[in-house]
């Protein structure tokens, strides 16, 4: 049996008593309630619209849900503690009363995470990897699995000016480094996971070296959780092509990084990046 909050023996991710199977690939549906993300935004701003996005990516074959109330795509605008709250408790707490599956917290404010907590989410992902000041304590008390993320500089400014001599060096010792500050502040290993953060400060050359590399990151053991969705190094690639054109490229992305060691897959295009999933890990166990 799991600890409460852990990932057990047999790769179950246990997200406050509702358990993720691990043993095969997951995808985790974004949920952004902010009026300014860069491919939702402002669709689903209201708790009825957010409840029944959530029914339909779960009915797509999402495993976990992931709610969002602040933006950090570049350049875009803070958000205070306050307005953060008033986006997410309400929309985590109606989702938790009605899915069987896991809601996630999509925040750095150690206060989000706690009343996201409270309210029912049951998974802390975190693209500061608990660096803001109380957030280890913080994770530490809600007492859930927490995914800790690489990003080199602040949201507002990341793509100035990224640079990089090993990018999955780099990555993966600041990664390490994290998961020490987490075990060192209470947090075990057994509730950590690790995204690499593609985009976050980041040109589109680490973000190609890092998705090749994926599998030295995937050797430490720990469930990776990677997030390439309708990314703009997707457009790039694809010939600068706009955020709804991005599908295509997207599942591609998620199929190689599971072949590298993902196990979660955060998606914005659900059904189409089960699918290629299913697919995916039916080759490798062939």
């Amino acid at each position: 049996m799991a600890l409460p909050g852990s990932i057990d023996r047999e790769l179950f991710l246990d997200c406050a008593g509702k358990r993720v199977d691990l043993s095969s690939p997951r995808v985790m549906g974004i949920l952004n309630v902010t009026p300014d993300s860069f491919s939702d935004g402002g669709d689903f701003v209201t708790v009825p619209e957010a409840v029944s996005r959530a029914w339909q990516m779960v009915e797509e074959g999402a495993a976990i849900i992931d709610v969002g109330g602040e933006s950090t795509r570049p350049g875009a605008d803070s958000v205070s503690e306050q307005e953060e709250l008033a986006r997410v408790i309400p929309v985590i707490r109606a989702i938790a009363a009605e899915l069987q599956v896991p809601v996630s917290i999509d925040s750095s404010k150690p206060v989000v995470m706690a009343e996201a907590v409270k309210a029912g989410a049951g998974l802390i992902n975190d693209v500061l990897a608990l660096q803001a000041p109380g957030a280890l304590v913080a994770a530490r008390d809600a007492g859930v699995p927490v995914c800790l993320m690489h990003m080199q500089g602040k949201p507002r400014s990341m793509q100035k000016n990224p640079s990089y001599t090993d990018v999955t060096g780099e990555v993966g010792a600041f990664l390490t480094d994290r998961v020490a500050a987490c075990e060192a502040a209470g947090i075990p290993r057994s509730r950590l996971l690790l995204d690499p953060g593609f985009g976050f400060g980041k040109r589109l050359e680490h973000n190609l070296s890092l998705l090749k590399n994926l599998a030295r990151l995937a050797d430490t053991g720990l469930p990776l959780l990677v997030g390439i969705s309708r990314k703009s190094m997707l457009g790039t690639l694809l010939g600068d092509v706009p955020v709804e054109q991005r599908v295509y490229g997207g599942v591609a992305a998620a199929v190689l990084a599971v072949e590298r060691g993902a196990s979660i897959v955060r998606a914005h295009d659900v059904r189409v990046t089960v699918d290629a999933l299913k697919v995916t890990q039916a080759v490798l166990e062939a």
